[in-house]
């Protein structure tokens, strides 16, 4: 089957080899322009001599750009893949392809839609999660479901990056590769999301990753690990902001009179923190735009107290 790829990064650049070896013919790849550093599916794709398209946008004064969509049709692409995207497709292009386009997800939709729902997930708590694939329509991940895989345990040490990593992304991975066998088999039947159990967050900016010690501990933790690695929790210390990593929640001790946020020690292991109910182990921080340090070198002792 004759397959046009939008997407970026390793998770995308996996999916254009997995479907290659399955016998699938990749005849474009779209990919965001170049930001300073080498994208995984960029050089996958230039490797294999595919066309690689970088346009910088796909609509001008809202409306889709009509070179970019003869651009498309010339390639006579039979389905679209979006294995991991961040732009918008117009629907021009989305539509286009006889056999549709497929679109991954890292939730079980139509729960946690939007662009962040990986740490939303565990943000919010939840214990269990999934991928999906779906039909992308006009709406933002609210297409009909192709394939659908949970049973995901979040655990209670899990950060968005572990989370996605080494769980989502070998079950995502595999998910798309099952969604484009059924498409190309004609075994695929969409089943429409029920919009009565739909959810969505927005992404995780610096004001949603800010942290309020008023909150009980196993919030804070719960926010510490949804924005680790990016943005990176963050707190003010001595009116810098300080981002918190490696976070861990422990139960209270003798120090539960210390008010939250309130540096208890700082050691080898890292940095134990006050808080309601229960006390925060930090193991990385980052002030300003520096590097990730332990917080012994990055100046923390006891006694200091974030806000």
């Amino acid at each position: 089957m004759r397959i046009a790829i939008f997407g970026q990064a390793q998770f995308g650049r996996d999916v254009l080899v997995r479907l290659a070896e399955a016998g699938h013919e990749i005849v474009a790849v779209y990919v965001p322009p170049d930001r300073g550093r080498p994208d995984p599916l960029a050089a996958e794709t230039e490797a294999r001599r595919i066309p690689l398209l970088r346009p910088p946008r796909f609509r001008r004064g809202g409306v889709t750009i009509p070179e970019l969509v003869e651009t498309y049709r010339s390639f006579r692409a039979e389905l679209n893949v979006l294995p991991y995207t961040t732009v918008i497709i117009p629907p021009e292009i989305l539509d286009a392809a006889p056999k549709a386009s497929l679109c991954f997800h890292p939730s079980l939709l139509p729960r946690f839609r939007g662009g962040a729902a990986i740490p939303w997930q565990i943000m919010l708590g939840e214990r269990e999660t999934g991928v999906t694939v779906f039909q992308p329509d006009a709406g933002v991940d609210t297409g009909p479901i192709v394939v659908q895989h949970g049973g995901v345990p979040i655990a209670e040490t899990d950060t968005a990056g572990t989370l996605y990593f080494q769980k989502l992304y070998p079950l995502g991975l595999g998910a798309m590769v099952e969604a484009v066998e059924a498409v190309a088999q004609g075994r695929a039947k969409p089943i429409p999301q029920d919009e009565s159990k739909a959810t969505f967050q927005g992404l995780v900016d610096d004001a949603a990753a800010r942290l309020d010690f008023a909150r009980p501990a196993a919030e804070l933790g719960r926010w510490i690990r949804g924005c680790d690695p990016q943005p990176g929790a963050h707190a003010l210390l001595r009116g810098e902001r300080l981002r918190l990593f490696d976070g861990r929640l422990l139960p209270p001790s003798g120090h539960d009179a210390e008010p939250p946020g309130t540096v208890l020690g700082v050691d080898s292991d890292g940095a134990l923190i006050a808080a309601r109910g229960g006390q925060l182990r930090i193991g990385r921080v980052r002030i300003g735009e520096g590097g990730k340090l332990a917080p012994k070198d990055a100046g923390l002792r006891a006694g200091d107290r974030l806000t």
